[in-house]
């Protein structure tokens, strides 16, 4: 009795004065002022103090260490303190604690080996009620089975609190010496195996992700669309704006943008991903490391974005901040898409227009960061190549056509995609789109593998040709969706053009210098054509593909924004259900 009633009061003290007193030195870091070192000597030895009263009153004294912890509030006296102790706790004192207890476990003291069998089969039970427990509360709410298993591997890893538990138990004899070898010994072991269950519980591809929408082409075209849009710096948030609004968000088909603002890792930082609130606060997994990251410009970019979401109807932001090395970076973007269901990432090009006009690279590393995201991206991806996109506030208030998009088509499906997207521009009353298809002539070689094979047919070349008459299948397919959904509507045009050879096509291009303000092509449209044969050995650019990088070149016209499109995992089964069963054509 005398120890609960000294427990109660030692609580009580500790809540109504200890409290009171550190929330009062909280507010003082708050405002500016930096914790000085007698502050901060004085509340860590008051974690001293603190243990020997609850040992002095008959508790543990870890547990008076952790009440006081306790009236320590989060924020940033919490993250000054873990500062100074840090280094010290987790390089020196946890350690030696962990050694101890491993120390004072005796295996020679375990003379009755079916007790000790029968505890370690309570240990390993206990971590398989854990697992089956999450296992079941995550089927009643649709977790994939792979998760719900590592969820629960999870809950049974064995920590210091468990060997804190250990050694009180030991300590106050409640435990004897075999039972506290035993247990000490099963945590590790129970601790040891989750790592490699876990890594095989989740060895699923990152690409095989759980949801279903990874394009822009959905038989749904009302949907919400979610959208991940990169930025490097504030000369990309104009042009971003542009292109979404020009993505025509309504109530009634809504898009969720996820804007990540990517910092290059610099000084003493580590890698984090800093999500941020309505009111302007910032929260990481690390919140020891936030106040090394520079937010000031993320900041800037969240008032912009926010200011566009609370004028536009069916626009939803949420903005983040990655922290990371360039190298790893893809990572990132790939792991938010991912997380959070995205069907389309934008990112902008790794160069920017200058006064005269021509195009100048920002960062290399930029360039190298692109190429990774394409190789890696679990749904589709768009980079912008900005030449003064036409920003928000321009298109809201237009009452005709501002901007003139144009698409070309070669046939793939990137160029699915890319027609998918500027499909949804074209609801926008503010854009005008122009549908070019380059269509092979009747001189233009359509079997690159007859020059090659002649007539000795592999199965190889049998199984491409299969694959491009599918293809051509699922071309039409689309346009005649495409025509028929846009058949009443006098601002969408479109039109074929018929192409020999590349020469022809570059120069049909050509003829459309100064005509458009944005070209919506595929990555991949036209690479195996006839009709761009010889073009993708000039690409300066591999990324954009061979139409994407003509456009972006500095030859051609300098007031027109390139979008190229890269459709994400194919979703050849949906396509094909637009394509009916029809027997092959003759070559």
């Amino acid at each position: 009795m005398w120890t609960m009633a000294s427990g109660m009061v030692f609580i009580l003290w500790s809540v109504k004065v200890v409290k009171p007193a550190v929330l009062w030195v909280s507010r003082r870091k708050q405002k500016g002022e930096v914790v000085g070192e007698l502050s901060a000597s004085v509340i860590l030895v008051g974690v001293m103090v603190w243990a020997l009263l609850a040992d002095a009153i008959g508790i543990n004294a870890v547990s008076g260490a952790f009440v006081y912890g306790l009236m320590i509030p989060y924020g940033p006296l919490g993250v000054a303190l873990i500062e100074r102790v840090d280094d010290f706790v987790e390089g020196l004192l946890l350690p030696l604690f962990f050694a101890i207890c491993g120390l004072r476990s005796n295996l020679y003291s375990v003379s009755n080996v079916w007790a000790a069998v029968a505890l370690a089969m309570v240990a390993l039970l206990s971590a398989a009620a854990k697992v089956a427990a999450c296992m079941s509360v995550g089927y009643l709410y649709d977790m994939p089975l792979n998760d719900r298993f590592a969820m629960g591997l999870l809950m049974s890893t064995k920590g210091v609190i468990e060997m804190v538990i250990l050694k009180i138990g030991r300590d106050m004899e409640v435990l004897s010496e075999q039972a506290y070898s035993i247990l000490v010994v099963m945590s590790v072991v129970v601790t040891i195996a989750v790592g490699p269950l876990l890594k095989l519980a989740t060895t699923s591809n990152r690409g095989q992700a759980s949801y279903q929408r990874r394009t822009i082409m959905w038989p749904d075209p009302n949907s919400e669309l979610r959208m991940l849009v990169c930025v490097h710096n504030t000369r990309n948030i104009p042009s971003m704006l542009g292109l979404l609004e020009a993505c025509c968000p309504t109530k009634r088909s809504p898009v969720f943008v996820f804007a990540l603002h990517l910092v290059e890792l610099t000084g003493r930082a580590s890698a984090m991903l800093v999500v941020h609130d309505t009111t302007g606060s910032a929260s990481s997994s690390d919140p020891q490391q936030l106040h090394k990251v520079p937010l000031g410009r993320s900041r800037h970019m969240i008032q912009a974005l926010e200011s566009y979401a609370q004028r536009a109807a069916g626009v939803t932001i949420q903005p983040l901040t990655a922290v990371s090395s360039y190298s790893t970076m893809h990572v990132d973007v790939c792991g938010v898409a991912e997380d959070n269901c995205v069907s389309l990432i934008v990112l902008p090009f790794h160069k920017q227009p200058t006064v005269d006009g021509d195009m100048q690279v920002i960062n290399p590393a930029i360039h190298s960061l692109n190429q990774s995201v394409l190789a890696n991206a679990p749904c589709s991806v768009a980079i912008l190549v900005d030449h003064g996109l036409s920003g928000p506030s321009r298109m809201a208030v237009a009452q005709h056509a501002v901007h003139h998009v144009a698409v070309l088509f070669f046939g793939g499906p990137d160029d699915r995609e890319a027609l998918a997207l500027a499909s949804r521009m074209a609801e926008h009353p503010a854009v005008s789109l122009t549908v070019f298809r380059f269509i092979p002539g009747d001189d233009s070689a359509t079997l690159p593998s007859m020059r090659r094979y002649g007539s000795n047919y592999s199965d190889e070349v049998l199984t491409l040709e299969e694959d491009e008459e599918n293809e051509e299948q699922l071309d039409e397919a689309y346009i005649t969706e495409f025509r028929l959904k846009h058949v009443s509507d006098e601002t969408v045009v479109y039109t074929e053009k018929v192409s020999n050879n590349a020469e022809e096509t570059v120069a049909v291009i050509r003829s459309m210098e100064g005509i458009h303000d944005l070209y919506v092509v595929g990555k991949g449209g036209g690479s195996s054509s006839p009709l761009t044969e010889g073009l993708t050995e000039w690409c300066e650019c591999p990324e954009l593909g061979p139409i994407g990088d003509m456009l972006a070149s500095n030859d051609f016209n300098a007031n027109a924004s390139v979008l190229v499109v890269q459709q994400g995992m194919q979703e050849h089964e949906m396509a094909a259900g637009m394509v009916e069963e029809s027997p092959r054509k003759p070559r």
